[in-house]
């Protein structure tokens, strides 16, 4: 049995794990789950899994958990304990399903640990992609992406050599706005945002697609995962969501995986591999597949992407600014202190107001405390 740990057990990508845990029981043994604060679902969860370690990262919901009893399962409170959890000794592979730039000191704690990393957390590789990148061949880590996108991109590039990669084309669903102009967006609310048309994910994520910002941080997440620049990756519509993405090499030759828009397939690969195993997901039914359609993304009205192809090529740590004002912007969004399409004013002015530094670890975690600060400034002041 495979011993893994999920760090963010309780959020969308952290449950489909465990579903694929559940499907698969004879394969894995759970050593380590960590949450934020959901004490219930996480009780849940400890009860269910058995793991060895578990920790909230929130203290008062720790306190609250700390007074429920599980038989065989340590107990632990506090962002520090959810970082050393990490890297706790049993485990062989850890999947970072932590939201945002808080999965980046415990991805890091993992690799050093000499864990495999699942990642989930795209952030990771968007604010600290060269550093990631080194540390994990420098502890002789193997990175293995749970993105569908990413997981595809994986799946295309097996026994291929990757000096050949001509484009990678990254596919994107175009979320619930595609075709929308700006004038019919200066008034959508949460629930209209939060209907994504394949995906069901997390709110943040799902704003992040809203935006093609989400598409622009995979952008960013290729160019360290496969070593290619950013000239090489093209972002295409494909608004079904069967091609999960392409790989076009030299001689001309495209591969394509498809599948039914379901994450437990990247999240099996990925904790399975290099093994294929039967999954629970829906095969697909050629037959009653109407059409398969591809388009440009609008990058007018969803400036997203741009953003994110902009900050990339400039580097150090200006990307890392982006994903922090992002958050920012998001979280104001979901607590209705901005519209929509605030997050991308509120982006391009905070943006303009960051220098750009070495991206080394000390710099980067300045950074992002730096850009959400003055984020947060910026819109109590402008709105």
């Amino acid at each position: 049995m495979k011993k893994i740990s999920i760090l963010g057990s309780t959020g969308s990508i952290g449950t489909q794990a465990l579903d694929v845990v559940r499907h698969l029981p004879e394969e894995f043994s759970v050593e380590v789950l960590t949450a934020n604060s959901n004490v219930e679902l996480f009780a849940r969860q400890i009860k269910e899994f058995r793991p060895r370690v578990a920790v909230l990262a929130d203290e008062a919901a720790y306190k609250k958990l700390s007074k429920k009893k599980f038989r065989g399962t340590e107990l632990a409170g506090g962002r520090q304990a959810l970082i050393d959890a990490a890297g706790f000794g049993a485990s062989e592979i850890v999947l970072t399903a932590i939201s945002g730039f808080a999965g980046l000191e415990p991805t890091i704690r993992a690799i050093k640990a000499r864990k495999n990393i699942a990642l989930a957390n795209k952030e990771t590789l968007v604010v600290a992609g060269e550093y990631i990148t080194k540390l994990a061949e420098l502890c002789g880590v193997e990175i293995l992406p749970v993105d569908s996108e990413h997981g595809a991109f994986f799946q295309c590039l097996q026994g291929e050599d990757r000096r050949k990669i001509k484009k990678l084309l990254l596919t994107a669903s175009g979320g619930p706005f595609r075709g929308k102009t700006r004038d019919e967006l200066l008034n959508v609310t949460i629930k209209d945002v939060l209907a994504h048309p394949t995906w069901n994910m997390g709110k943040k994520i799902t704003v992040d697609s809203a935006t093609l910002i989400n598409k622009g941080f995979e952008v960013i997440e290729a160019k360290f995962l496969y070593g290619v620049d950013y000239d090489q990756i093209q972002v295409v519509v494909h608004p079904q969501s069967i091609v999960h993405s392409m790989v076009e090499f030299c001689d001309g030759s495209i591969i394509a995986q498809l599948a039914a828009p379901d994450m437990r397939l990247p999240i099996q690969y990925a904790l399975t591999y290099p093994r294929r195993l039967p999954s629970p997901i829906k095969p697909l039914n050629f037959w009653e597949l109407n059409s398969l359609t591809f388009e440009k993304p609008d990058t007018e009205t969803f400036r997203g992407l741009n953003y994110a192809y902009a900050m990339g090529k400039i580097g150090g740590t200006l990307p890392c600014s982006l994903n922090a004002i992002n958050e920012v912007a998001v979280n104001a969004f979901l607590q209705g202190r901005i519209k929509f399409l605030d997050i991308f004013t509120v982006i391009e002015e905070v943006l303009t107001r960051r220098d750009v530094f070495a991206p080394t670890l000390e710099n980067l975690l300045e950074e992002d405390r730096g850009a959400r600060q003055l984020a947060e400034r910026y819109i109590e002041l402008a709105y």
